[in-house]
């Protein structure tokens, strides 16, 4: 007896990302699109459009030329690095996410930067100081433990309101109340609407109480901070969705045993991405650092063999740092390879080099480097001097102190050009470098600073012979 099979009609996207709305025709325990975990469910058939036109606009639409721009202006924090890093300050309208571990000092820099705004240090340009009113809400602490912390680092003012409240309806009539030109909230894991099911923290309450705070500060026109935390793997915890509704994202990152902390914009809708912002944690708070180049830089009273200065881009601020090398021999028959700021990976490769391009036997050596102060480099203009530090160790020959070096080394041991060459030069000269070595490039390096000489070098064996005449091969 033949059976009769039945067809049944599914739609083509089936199943839905909770986090990102991505959509599939089949289950699938990862989501494709924002890689998440055990965020994907039935959507419940085809999806059908629910709204209809309104019977009328409040607000019509205008041509843009009409549009006042004014009310978007930049106010300033009196917090020169912090608003170096948004852009030239805080947006009326805008909202901006900060995200960093645990202990790095978020909630400090928030609550001096919120200080600094109630007391009326917020003025645009040449206009007159005026205080405004800053509203912030914590979750995390008490409001004694707050202001156990403004008391330490000098944060109090008669316009910035303190409230310790995890309940979303409360915080937004502390709003209402207040009427603040600057809110800040820590965090927004923290708080939670009776109205949505689920606890604090998870997918649906960071999506409504994010979407509730992004439409009160869009009608009010005012500033909000919100800090968010982040995963053991370093992205912001909650959906992906949050990062997308927010006009910045704020990554603050630090070393715990240092003081030095960093804050980069991942995302910024009213300025550029590529500024970073320098920070001195202290017993006393947190203040900014303008010129950070000196750091990084050791302070010993004579030339030490090994050590060499080069300079690095963050973003578009060129920064001094030292690089410093060891070398000795072997107890084992592995050499050992210790690295400290700088990609042990690379290091290993322009060992590699010097070796192999330059003569220097340096392959059954144990080699430690690292950076002064913390500094942490990832781009390969410190090639050169990484290279020109372990020459040094190698030869225990020390070099002039009024020297900088920067520049890409290749597999072939040539020396590549980088990106902003007069940046570095410029920096170098500022702070009273005289020599300076650099890649050999077609545009050349422009106007040189007084005082500052200039070498180009298109290959390792030219640096080399520059500084070590008659060495290695």
């Amino acid at each position: 007896m033949a059976t009769r099979k039945t067809s049944r009609s599914r739609s083509a996207n089936a199943f839905r990302c909770t986090e990102c709305g991505w959509t599939t025709a089949k289950w699938v325990g990862r989501c494709g699109e924002c890689q998440q975990w055990g965020t994907v469910e039935e959507a419940g058939g085809a999806v059908t459009a629910k709204t209809t036109v309104a019977s009328s606009v409040q607000n019509p639409a205008r041509p843009i030329a009409e549009v006042d721009s004014r009310v978007a202006q930049y106010m300033s924090t009196c917090n020169p690095e912090f608003d170096r890093v948004l852009g030239g300050g805080l947006v009326p309208g805008a909202v901006i996410l900060m995200a960093g571990e645990p202990g790095v000092g978020k909630s400090t820099l928030l609550l001096d930067v919120a200080a600094t705004f109630a007391r009326g240090q917020g003025a645009t340009g040449g206009a007159a100081a005026k205080p405004h009113n800053v509203l912030y809400v914590t979750g995390e602490e008490s409001a004694a433990q707050v202001k156990l912390r403004a008391d330490r680092i000098s944060a109090v003012a008669d316009t910035l309101y303190l409230t310790s409240e995890t309940d979303l309806g409360t915080a937004l009539a502390h709003i209402e109340q207040v009427n603040p030109s600057l809110l800040v909230v820590d965090s927004v894991q923290t708080l939670a609407s009776s109205e949505v099911e689920g606890s604090a923290g998870g997918v649906t309450q960071v999506r409504e109480v994010a979407a509730s705070i992004i439409a009160a500060a869009k009608s009010r026109n005012m500033c909000t901070l919100l800090v968010g935390h982040v995963t053991k793997e370093g992205t912001i915890a909650g959906p992906r969705l949050l990062e997308h509704l927010v006009d910045v994202v704020c990554q603050f990152e630090g070393d715990k045993h240092s003081q030095i902390r960093m804050l980069r914009a991942i995302k910024n809708r009213f300025g550029p991405t590529d500024e970073v912002g320098c920070f001195d944690m202290h017993e006393d708070g947190i203040a900014p650092v303008t010129d950070p180049s000196g750091l990084f830089v050791s302070r010993t009273p004579h030339p030490v063999a090994g050590t060499c200065v080069t300079v690095t881009m963050e973003g578009r601020r060129p920064l001094l740092a030292e690089v410093q090398a060891l070398l000795d021999q072997s107890a084992t028959p592995q050499p050992r390879r210790a690295t400290s700021g700088l990609d042990g990976a690379r290091i290993s490769m322009l060992l590699a080099v010097l070796q192999k391009r330059a003569g220097f036997n340096v392959g059954k050596l144990d080699c430690y480097i690292s950076t002064v102060g913390g500094a942490k480099i990832s781009e390969p203009s410190a090639d050169l001097a990484c290279v020109i530090a372990l020459a040094s160790a190698a030869q225990d020959k020390p070099l002039p102190r009024k020297l900088a070096v920067f520049g890409e080394v290749g597999l072939a041991g040539e020396v590549r050009a980088v990106p902003g060459i007069r940046q570095r030069i410029a920096e170098v000269g500022r702070l009273g470098f005289t020599h300076v070595i650099v890649p050999a490039s077609p545009a050349g390096v422009g106007e040189v600073p007084a005082g500052v000489s200039v070498r180009e070098v298109a290959s390792l064996a030219d640096a080399l012979a520059l500084l070590f005449p008659g060495a290695g091969s």
